[in-house]
């Protein structure tokens, strides 16, 4: 970029501060954080072209690459010595660091290594990097040696089956990798011991259109002679069970478990021998009386059959297993961060409310399972019931989520685990298959037993995303707030967004796209969310409809499901592409984003459309669903044509340009008084939303903002905003000159705010303003998330760069708010770890950041005298600055 005069001159300062404050670090950098499909050495994809990703770790001042060279190879030693058998490009120069691999075509179950040399900004090469691989799966269903089997059940047969088979082996391994695919979920057992510590495998699916298949190293489990697989098979959402209001149980793909499975063994002397299953496997009724993933699980201790997962155990009693059909033929690697449980929790305290009736609570709000170590008398019934809330008696109170609840009988009760002692002693249950959002546990027992506060421990459970944001400030509330934000962020995390964990699990769209900048400043899940972008192409009608819950049985085609919510399918691409600077999910999503909004065209050829749900659970204002729903058209629209500019199809981009600026005028005709600059009535959620989605005419953005600013003075600086509002009006305030009031919001602990729930103990966000309210009161729901995003924004000022995305120039607009003292950001993107970090002192503001290695920055401060190492900077900026860490002195 060709600098003016002033930032020439800023450069030449931030020199000079980075050998005043941190000293000249001369050390050369390395390639570091080597990735393949965003995630570390890989076992089992399937991706023909996988993309490769890299680090430059160095801490010298401008540190950039100017050329790679990648070398791909299935022979390890060959590639340390700089040679390939699959793919070696050139020296290519150029700063990326996300290459896909164009070699030779991939061979499947091959492991393959590669490394990366970098030269930097001097032509210098490095130091090459550390040796990485990935490993190829099936690569294609022709692959699969393995028959689909399930036990001769019906899918109103309560049990989970146990299956078991055993083979010998004879010869010297070299490595194993078991590979399963399952309708339903799974726990995979070799010679006793559980294979991986993944929860809730495999992830959820439209099953009937694609399936999922998990890959494991099972070299370890393996033993010379006799060896045994056992599998038990849970129901998850293929086999729902109990009943609820969308229909899972009346579900297309419903059928009793089912699984297929390729045990592949590579001896050394070269020969592979696969141990499938088929119909030789055997089948048993488990202690898993009933398991579902809506409500709990139910544990008869005195139907376990010790062992039955080694080689020793006697199945003679064991039934013949039958042959299955396929649920799907898109069989596919589950290449994702799988659900673990990620915090085991102690409990808090335990309460005894008399001699059979505990309540234990943990402390916090979680996504997640209790396990509970007990002893008894054979036949003892122990209760384990959770929920959010304690009654006036201290009981647990489930009032606030059993809206949807519909039972046929009561061998069912909502998340209440049911666990049935065998009396050998001290025993130990946690579910397998369903998990709850609760924050106390109600134990019961049908007789005596002993409890106490270490009787029971909660598991925090979810999609194992990597945290890479943090945010700490002088205001205890603010820091409240960003972390109840990422626990219910995390608690809707399971292999798809959820709305909340413990009334429905289910998918809702406008929940995740409302949340998901919030998750990506705050944790690495690009492959959650390219999973469940699958989930929508799976799920969309040829006409380009979506559900408003994905995945879906088949409802929410005709409820719901307008632009408002089903924007996920162009908001979320194009938000993955601006953090990760990876295009291959707009690229996937660009027909499906083509359809919908060709569909709503069609529909609606004014440019204003009626489709949507509107700003849902408002605090008392309702905007016009119209307004808002035509702004989230728009915002479609205008998301195909900038997607289309990035993939090359100029006629596209051309064609859609011209839609969204007609959406655009249409709504600014009809809503906006360009004399007043007041859209419609003026309420909060009728100006934040226009403003943020940048409908508001450039001349007139002003005039709108201080509207805004106004209209939330006269409601005494508190939110009169839905889910909608939420998620536009603190951005479309301090993008507009209006931190200071978008931070009074913010930081609010009177009703409503988001800092209310805070001084009222929250640990999540809730669902309602109202912590009282009598419906839609889930304490741990992510729609009014917003705000976890905003403090990145709003406050530290880090912003993506649509010109170079993946935080390869960052854009740093800090905002200096009267109120705060002290506030940091720090956010681990493509190219490393981001700070922004400001302090008020006596003398005005002291503003340190932090630029990776091989990214840039611009910065633009507030108005004032910025100082540099003592000295002036002249010039209004903003100013452009290399990698290297400043610090900045604004009086």
């Amino acid at each position: 970029m060709k600098l003016l005069l002033c930032e020439r001159r800023l450069y030449m300062a931030l020199l000079f501060n980075f050998f005043v404050i941190t000293g000249f670090a001369d050390t050369p950098g390395k390639a570091t954080g080597l990735q393949c499909e965003h995630l570390v050495n890989p076992i089992g994809i399937d991706a023909k072209h996988p993309r490769l990703s890299w680090l430059l770790m160095d801490e010298r001042h401008g540190a950039a690459q100017t050329a790679y060279q990648l070398i791909v190879g299935t022979d390890s030693v060959g590639v340390i010595n700089g040679k390939s058998d699959s793919w070696q490009t050139t020296k290519v120069v150029s700063s990326v660091n996300l290459v896909s691999y164009q070699g030779k075509p991939l061979q499947p179950f091959t492991k393959y290594y590669w490394r990366v040399l970098l030269w930097d900004q001097a032509g210098k090469k490095l130091t090459s990097s550390a040796i990485a691989s990935f490993e190829t799966g099936m690569m294609d269903m022709r692959n699969w040696k393995g028959s689909w089997i399930s036990d001769n059940k019906g899918i109103a047969v309560n049990p989970a089956p146990y299956f078991r088979h055993t083979f010998k082996v004879a010869r010297q391994i070299r490595s194993a990798r078991a590979y399963i695919a399952v309708a339903g979920l799974y726990e995979l057992y070799i010679n006793g011991q559980k294979i991986g510590n993944h929860r809730l495998d495999p992830m959820y699916t439209r099953f009937d259109r694609r399936t999922l298949y998990v890959a494991y190293d099972v070299t370890a489990q393996l033993q010379s002679g006799k060896n045994a697989i056992g599998v038990l098979l849970g129901n998850g959402w293929y086999n729902h069970q109990s009943t609820a209001v969308w229909y899972f149980h009346q579900a297309p793909w419903r059928g009793r478990p089912t699984f297929c499975m390729d045990l592949r063994i590579t001896y050394t002397d070269g020969s592979v021998e696969t141990i499938t299953s088929n119909t030789q496997w055997k089948t048993s009724l488990s202690p898993v009386v009933f398991n579902s993933i809506y409500t709990a699980e139910h544990y008869d201790a005195r139907k376990e059959q010790p062992g039955w997962n080694t080689p020793s155990f006697i199945d003679t009693a064991w039934k013949q297993v039958i042959n299955r059909s396929a649920p799907s033929q898109n069989i596919v690697a589950q290449s994702l961060q799988p659900i673990r449980n990620v915090e085991e929790i102690a409990a808090k305290s335990v309460t005894k409310i008399d001699n059979n009736l505990w309540v234990f609570d943990i402390g916090r709000n979680i996504s997640g399972v209790s396990k509970i170590t007990v002893k008894g008398d054979s036949g003892t019934v122990i209760r384990l019931k959770h929920a959010e809330r304690l009654n006036k008696n201290g009981h647990v109170d489930q009032s606030n989520i059993d809206l949807h609840y519909r039972p046929t009988d009561d061998k069912d009760p909502f998340q209440t685990d049911i666990f049935i002692l065998n009396g050998k002693g001290e025993e130990v249950f946690m579910p397998k298959f369903n998990y709850k959002g609760f924050q106390y546990v109600e134990v019961s027992s049908s007789k005596p037993v002993e409890l106490n506060k270490e009787s029971l421990k909660a598991y925090f459970m979810h999609s194992d995303v990597a945290p890479i944001g943090t945010i700490n400030s002088s205001n205890k509330t603010i820091n409240q707030i960003w972390s109840a934000t990422n626990n219910s962020y995390l608690s809707n995390l399971f292999g798809y967004p959820t709305d909340c964990p413990q009334r429905e699990k289910n998918g809702w769209t406008g929940d995740a796209h409302i949340a998901s900048e919030t998750g990506l400043y705050n944790f690495d899940a690009i492959t959650i969310y390219e999973k469940w972008l699958a989930d929508h192409r799976d799920e969309q009608q040829p006409n380009g409809v979506l559900p408003s819950i994905i995945p879906t049985d088949g409802w929410g085609y005709e409820w719901g499901n307008g632009p408002d919510w089903t924007s996920t399918i162009a908001i979320i691409p194009w938000n993955i592409y601006l953090f990760y600077g990876d295009s291959k999910l707009l690229a996937d999503s660009y027909t499906s984003i083509e359809k919908y909004v060709n569909h709503i065209d069609e529909l609606y050829p004014s440019g204003l459309t009626t489709w949507g749900l509107g700003d849902w659970v408002p605090v008392k204002s309702v905007s016009p669903v119209e307004l808002t729903s035509s702004v989230y058209y728009y915002t479609d629209a205008s998301i195909l044509a900038k997607a289309a500019k990035i993939l090359g199809k100029q006629a596209d981009f051309v064609k859609y340009s011209a839609l969204a600026n007609k959406i655009k005028n249409a709504i600014n005709i009809k809503y906006l008084n360009t004399q007043t600059g007041i859209y419609g009535k003026g309420l909060q959620t009728e100006l934040s939303v226009p403003l943020y989605w940048d409908v508001v005419p450039q001349n007139l953005k002003s005039k709108v903002a201080a509207n805004l600013a106004q209209r939330v003075a006269a409601d005494n600086y508190h939110l009169d905003v839905g889910i909608l509002g939420a998620k536009a009006i603190l951005s479309a305030l301090s993008d507009n000159g209006y931190s200071d009031v978008a931070y009074k919001i913010a930081s609010q602990e009177t009703f409503p705010s988001w800092g209310w729930w805070m001084v009222n103990g929250a640990t999540t966000l809730y669902e309602n303003w109202k912590i009282d309210a009598k419906s839609d009161i889930s304490l741990n729901h992510i729609m009014f998330g917003e705000i976890g995003a905003w403090l990145y924004k709003g406050i530290a000022g880090i912003h993506t760069d649509p010109d170079h995305p993946g935080f390869k120039n960052i854009l740093l607009q800090p905002h200096f708010v009267a109120g705060l003292n002290e506030f940091m950001a720090t956010h681990d993107g493509p190219y490393g770890k981001i700070i922004s970090s400001w302090q008020r002192n006596d003398h005005g503001i002291t503003y340190r950041v932090t630029i990776p290695a091989n990214s840039t920055a611009t910065i633009t401060l507030p108005a004032g005298k910025t100082y540099l190492g003592g000295k002036l900077i002249t010039g209004s900026g903003p100013y452009q600055t290399a990698a290297g860490s400043y610090i900045f002195e604004v009086k």
